[in-house]
């Protein structure tokens, strides 16, 4: 009999937010995957979880999956990991899955946290549809990708550097326009969490002049949206 494949979620910030469920699955299966096994330690020695791990990243994923696939069809139950949030969300995962997909193998994926739902929500923008498009591509393809987002009337969600963002909001002011209204999110879950409020100019405005830190996503409304001139504000958390 075959075993399975479980993709857990794990905290992207506050480690309150690991599920019962997660710390369950992890304490039971063969092996864990880990995007790093040192960051993801930190989790497994917090809910005394003992499992072997093992390294499964974008640099070792093309060499190892068939491996993993042949442990799993031979019985073993296999849980994958990435550094924060859920893996295959802009981090490995994807490819494992596919492959379980296309052996037959069972694979199931918990519910958990993630950056962009929260960074959605909070921004205030339409979020009954949206589309999340990751990171963009660092050179080529990158402004024919922010035009068709720009065309889209729905709200857009992208993950960006800190080192990156200034220039990341002056691009989408040159596609969006300057009141094209929007959010910037930062260390989601974490004790120095915030949320920035306002139009692309106005977070232009204040990113230019202030070093961003941390886990960036970026809320951006679709176009035809109501984009009245409003004054930048700051959400901080109080985790």
């Amino acid at each position: 009999m075959s075993g399975t494949l479980y993709i857990v979620p794990t905290p992207v910030g506050n480690l309150s937010d690991m599920t019962p469920r997660a710390i369950e699955v992890l304490a039971g299966a063969a092996l864990i995957l880990a995007e790093d096994t040192r960051t993801s330690s930190v989790v497994m020695r917090k809910f005394g979880i003992e499992t072997p791990m093992a390294s499964y990243h974008k640099f070792n994923e093309h060499e190892v999956t068939d491996r993993i696939i042949e442990r799993i069809a031979a019985g073993e139950t296999i849980a994958l990991v990435s550094d924060a949030g859920t893996p295959g969300i802009s981090d490995p995962g994807f490819m494992l899955s596919r492959q379980c997909r296309r052996a037959g193998l069972e694979v199931i994926t918990l519910p958990g946290p993630t950056a962009f739902v929260p960074a959605l929500v909070s921004s205030g923008l339409p979020c009954d549809r949206f589309v999340f498009e990751g990171f963009l591509p660092p050179k080529k393809g990158r402004a024919t990708r922010i035009k068709a987002l720009a065309d889209d009337d729905r709200t857009f969600v992208i993950y960006e550097s800190p080192l990156r963002l200034a220039k990341t909001l002056e691009q989408l002011i040159e596609a969006c326009g300057p009141d094209r209204p929007a959010s910037v999110s930062r260390e989601i879950s974490k004790i120095h969490e915030t949320t920035h409020k306002g139009s692309l100019s106005d977070l232009f405005k204040y990113f230019s002049q202030t070093q961003a830190r941390g886990e960036i996503v970026i809320v951006v409304g679709g176009r035809g949206q109501d984009t009245p001139r409003q004054h930048q504000n700051k959400y901080k958390s109080t985790i």
